[in-house]
């Protein structure tokens, strides 16, 4: 009788304290306060700031955790940007894990004031640095429908930011993507339902911002309805008002309401918004203060993209860019093309009157704010000795390798094509990639296929394959039971687009027209099917990573779970949320 009671309270304990994390992670405080300490130290340092390290606080530029020689004039610039013009924040750009840490470290040394360094880890510490944890885009996240999943993406991403000694990451993405033949946003959107979108990147901040590191949610107002990519153009967004406040700017409000730390602006003209030509919205008053500080109340750090894309320097100098931003309500100013310019065109600006001190005062404080609240006051630099314990680790990639298996979409599976079982089968399978040099895009697909069926019909192509070569590769499929298709096309700046090729399109278009089975599976944008509608089976696993790579030959050969469900609809095709389940194959017992 004792040995049960013992159990049952070892039960009621484990319950209990199971109860205790479940309520810990639905009641969240916002964390744009902090104490008294640290509000003394921002006043104490904002007194005694001249007006140059002021602006310098203003500026972030970038840098690359790949090793450099002391004596590289690359170094030189970055310590004169850092001692000279004072500025307040960094970026960085690729790298490894341990060059990445000593350079912030040697950084930080360098500066007056903590440096606030910041990364676009929309996928994990690994989509900017080798060797850490790398996670498909957002879009995977929003193909699990689940806020645990994109919750605990956020976390092992703080964790492993701080330990690197970044601060803040330029995610999530909480555009909206409504539009098919969006060319940049796409599959780094977390869907097209506004709700959705804003859970999943409520749960995402709460991760990141809980553990550390501060989140941005970008593109203010909104990219996710556009055709053209702000790296090259400025977009226009069309909607109307009302279309705007329940489709764009519904996850920006519950990213606000949750308290997310920082907003990145986006360079797109909303006429809605403010009907004045040609203005992108990172240098607009009525959208910057009148809109996003004012109307929706946000009280923390607005940060622009990058003012070296198109969709400002097509239209403005760096310096008359800069001087908008900062007069429209910006607090940072993100990779000027000519930093040193800007800076010194601002300071001209606040003695000549075009900008008050007050107005400078109040960004500057904010940044400051910023750098106390994750303690940066205190310590700014990190321990190199514990890297190799804290990125990473074995349950950080088994995790992401997790959510790369739980996000595979089944879209469409015709004659029950899949599972294939590669027993008496011949297949052929093609890897074919929309990109120039992506060649080998598929290369770890095949092999993977290669070790489970060793006889395969094999055909590689690139955006430059020419057409005689695509013409063998289907006379050779006519020979086989199943043809396989990996479709590879990136999401890149200035690309242009995230379509495929017509070649490709073509190869897939006349197999299906044949009696083979045709398996498409696309490592890439979902929108794909549109070309091909009447293929057998379509897999979508969003990026063409390794990984994404790896779990999509698991799916096919029935190895995995197949459980996701389209983040967005295929117009026309399948809705939001379709998705069909298939279950790994039974096992025999031996």
């Amino acid at each position: 009788m004792k040995k049960l009671s013992r159990c049952f309270s070892f039960f009621l304990l484990v319950f209990l304290f199971i109860l205790t994390v479940s309520c810990a992670r639905v009641v969240y405080k916002p964390t744009l306060a902090f104490g008294p300490p640290e509000a003394k130290w921002v006043e104490k340092v904002l007194s005694k700031m001249t007006i140059e390290e002021k602006i310098g606080q203003m500026v972030a530029w970038r840098y690359s955790g790949h090793f450099v020689n002391r004596d590289s004039e690359y170094l030189g610039k970055l310590e004169s940007l850092i001692v000279k013009g004072k500025i307040g924040g960094l970026i960085i750009f690729g790298g490894e894990v341990y060059e990445t840490a000593y350079l912030t470290n040697a950084m930080q040394k360098m500066a007056k004031i903590p440096l606030l360094i910041a990364s676009d880890f929309e996928r994990g510490a690994g989509n900017q640095i080798s060797g850490a944890t790398l996670f498909p885009p957002l879009m995977a996240i929003g193909a699990t429908w689940s806020e645990e999943q994109a919750y605990l993406m956020g976390k092992i991403t703080a964790f492993e930011a701080r330990a690197l000694g970044i601060h803040m990451t330029y995610a999530p993405v909480v555009d909206v993507n409504i539009n098919p033949d969006n060319p940049i946003i796409n599959v780094r959107s977390l869907g097209e339902d506004p709700e959705q979108v804003g859970k999943l990147a409520v749960s995402f901040i709460k991760g990141c911002q809980e553990n550390g590191l501060i989140a941005t949610a970008k593109h203010f107002p909104g990219h996710g309805d556009t055709d053209m990519d702000s790296h090259s153009v400025l977009p226009t967004v069309g909607g109307d008002r009302d279309r705007l406040e329940s489709v764009e700017l519904y996850p920006f409000k519950q990213a606000i309401k949750a308290g997310v730390q920082a907003v990145m602006t986006a360079h797109l003209h909303l006429p809605a918004l403010d009907p004045t030509p040609d203005l992108p919205a990172t240098l607009s008053s009525p959208i910057i203060t009148g809109l996003l500080r004012e109307k929706l109340g946000f009280k923390g750090l607005i940060v622009t993209d990058s003012m070296g894309m198109g969709g400002v320097t097509t239209l403005y100098s760096p310096v008359e860019a800069a001087l908008k931003a900062v007069q429209a309500g910006v607090d940072m100013i993100l990779l000027p093309p000519t930093p040193d310019e800007v800076i010194e065109s601002l300071i001209h600006a606040v003695r000549n009157g075009q900008i008050s001190e007050s107005r400078i005062n109040t960004s500057v404080k904010r940044i400051l704010e910023a750098k106390a609240r994750i303690g940066l006051h205190k310590n700014r630099t990190v321990n190199v000795d514990l890297l190799d314990k804290k990125v990473a680790t074995k349950e950080h990639l088994q995790y992401a390798d997790n959510v790369f298996e739980n996000s595979l979409t089944l879209v469409k599976n015709e004659g029950s094509v899949l599972p294939l079982s590669g027993e008496n089968q011949k297949i052929a399978v093609f890897s074919l990639s929309s990109d120039p040099g992506g060649y080998f895009a598929g290369r770890v697909f095949i092999q993977e296929v290669e070790e489970r069926y060793p006889e395969l019909i094999t055909f590689y192509a690139d955006a430059f394959t020419g057409e005689e070569f695509i013409q063998e590769a289907i006379k050779s499929s006519c020979e086989a039971d199943v043809i396989v298709v990996a479709l590879f096309s990136s999401l890149s700046a200035w690309k242009g687009s995230v379509d495929l090729v017509q070649s490709h399109i073509q190869l897939i278009q006349e197999a299906a027209a044949n009696s083979t089975p045709v398996v498409v599976i696309s490592f890439g944008s979902p929108y794909f099917l549109r070309h091909f509608s009447d293929v057998d089976s379509y897999l979508c696993a969003y990026r063409l990573d390794p990984q994404a790579q790896k779990a999509a030959v698991k799916a096919i050969f029935g190895e995995i779970d197949i459980k996701g469900r389209l983040p967005v609809s295929l117009p026309g095709l399948y809705p939001l949320g379709h998705g069909l389940t298939l279950f790994k194959k039974d096992v025999p017992h031996l």
